[in-house]
């Protein structure tokens, strides 16, 4: 694909993931200026959207309470102005994914620099014309962190794409020359790095998909006092709308608490707060729906979820394990324990990261501390996971003898064979049907005066309309004197050919 047509596709798809993030926000808070506000002010409906989006991408947000709203809910003057830092990350999410796919089709396309730079220049300038005009009184933001941060959710995932994309075809690039130096590796370490990076895609997915299972089963087994806190909310149709978007905004967000809470460290909800397997310490919680699904007190049964990220990596194990190559003697166990180590690492580090994107402040007060701790998660998840696969990896391969029986199996005699039979030398005389054909001299040979009509004349075998009386014929349609002939002319070629023998 011509690079400048690569250019063009990936500045397009920077567009719809900038636009399309802010569509999202700006859609419903419209429909609540038109028909939720009385007399609303459009000049604010802006700077609310885009600090929605800004704060779905991890910047922190400063709102500042008007004096009126002070004055009639009775609130403390000096909460009047507070950070919210805690994200949605729908946002972050979608636009991560919507680059990761615009950079691995520019990989793909054999232009990786050309798209990845294209799509974060107008994607960086694009976050920069809405931080520059997003900003309003009671609505705030540091400039540079809304440039920085949804640029960077934007180029990072870009970048990996485009790597991924570019390694997927021959790009006779970077990617290459790294692709050469892993294919002159030895046999037992060339595939280490690929292993490395499937066994961490495949815990990732995996830990993200017990965590999922663990928010579904919070919401139901405490529908009650979900339900409850919606109706104490006292909000109408178009509120409750509003609501639950904003709740389903913060799902990833929720993932990754559950993520931390299977783990074992848990997550907080304010200052000296904890909510983890073992135990539950929370104290008075904002009336958000959503927070009905944590729980009032724990049982011992709960530690056993840690046993989940223990399943993940030990399937994670079997999977590699069958992917490695199984030498005829042995097995090194040194590649095998790097990729175990490799992966465990890897994941520790994913959820060090996932803690720093799911912690934040969602109100004043103790509510400025919320989410887990990096440390603590990042430790017992890569604990959990190199468990599982110390286990597939280092112990004996399952039905690791078979390729040697079917080797030996191979080299065994077939039980069928047939005996082989003596060689015997042909018997002329004994196979003999007629003389055999000699050759003539050029310019002679059999006469064409007896060969029989049918071959002579090939006119006379057509059938005629009147019938032609003919002598007798023999069951092969020759007649016995024309019979008579050919067995002269073979006779007397044979005669000619002994003679020259002779």
């Amino acid at each position: 694909m011509h690079r400048l047509l690569v250019a063009l596709l990936a500045a397009l798809d920077a567009v719809l993931a900038a636009a399309g993030g802010i569509a999202v926000v700006l859609a419903p808070l419209t429909l609540l200026w038109v028909f939720g506000i009385g007399n609303p002010d459009w000049s604010a409906l802006w700077p609310a959207s885009a600090a929605v989006w800004h704060l779905g991408h991890m910047v922190p947000v400063t709102l500042t309470l008007p004096d009126t709203y002070l004055a009639a809910t009775g609130i403390d003057p000096s909460f009047a102005t507070f950070t919210l830092s805690l994200a949605p990350l729908a946002f972050a999410a979608f636009t991560a994914l919507f680059a990761a796919r615009s950079g691995a089709r520019a990989g793909e396309a054999g232009a990786a620099l050309t798209g990845w730079l294209s799509g974060s220049v107008v994607f960086t300038a694009l976050t920069t014309v809405v931080a520059l005009t997003s900003n309003a009184a009671l609505v705030a933001s540091d400039t540079w962190l809304s440039i920085l941060l949804p640029s960077l959710f934007f180029v990072v995932p870009s970048f990996i794409g485009a790597v991924l994309g570019a390694w997927r075809v021959d790009d006779d690039g970077p990617v290459d020359v790294v692709r050469g130096w892993i294919s002159r590796m030895p046999r037992d370490w060339a595939r280490v790095p690929a292993l490395a990076i499937r066994g961490f895609a495949v815990n990732a997915l995996g830990l993200v998909a017990v965590a999922s299972v663990v928010v579904v089963a919070g919401l139901v087994a405490r529908s009650t006092q979900v339900i409850g806190l919606f109706q104490a909310s006292n909000a109408d149709a178009l509120g409750a709308t509003v609501i639950a978007l904003g709740q389903l905004m913060y799902l990833p967000t929720l993932v990754l608490w559950a993520l931390s809470f299977t783990a074992g460290p848990g997550f907080a909800l304010g200052t000296d707060t904890a909510v983890t397997p073992a135990a539950t310490q929370v104290g008075a919680l904002p009336g958000i729906p959503v927070l009905g699904a944590v729980p009032d007190t724990t049982s011992s049964w709960l530690l056993l979820l840690v046993l989940l990220p223990v399943a993940v990596g030990a399937l994670t194990g079997w999977i590699l394990r069958s992917r490695m190559p199984l030498n005829d003697d042995h097995e090194p166990v040194a590649p095998r324990l790097v990729v175990a180590l490799s992966v465990a690492v890897l994941t520790g580090g994913a959820g060090a990261l996932a803690a720093v994107l799911s912690s934040g402040a969602i109100g004043p007060g103790r509510l400025v501390e919320t989410g887990p701790q990096p440390g603590p998660l990042a430790l017992a998840l890569g604990l959990e996971v190199l468990v599982g696969l110390a286990i597939m990896l280092l112990g004996p391969r399952v039905g690791g003898d078979a390729p040697a029986e079917v080797v030996e199996q191979r080299d065994e005699t077939p039980a069928f064979v047939s005996a082989p039979r003596e060689h015997a030398a042909f018997d002329h005389d004994e196979h003999a049907t007629g003389p055999a054909p000699v050759l003539a001299a050029p310019g002679t040979g059999i006469a064409s005066d007896v060969w029989p009509r049918t071959f002579a004349e090939p006119d006379a075998a057509r059938p005629s309309a009147t019938p032609v009386a003919t002598p007798e014929r023999t069951e092969v349609g020759l007649t016995d004197e024309e019979r008579a002939r050919i067995r002269a002319a073979w006779g007397s070629a044979d005669r000619d050919g002994h003679r020259d023998d002779r």
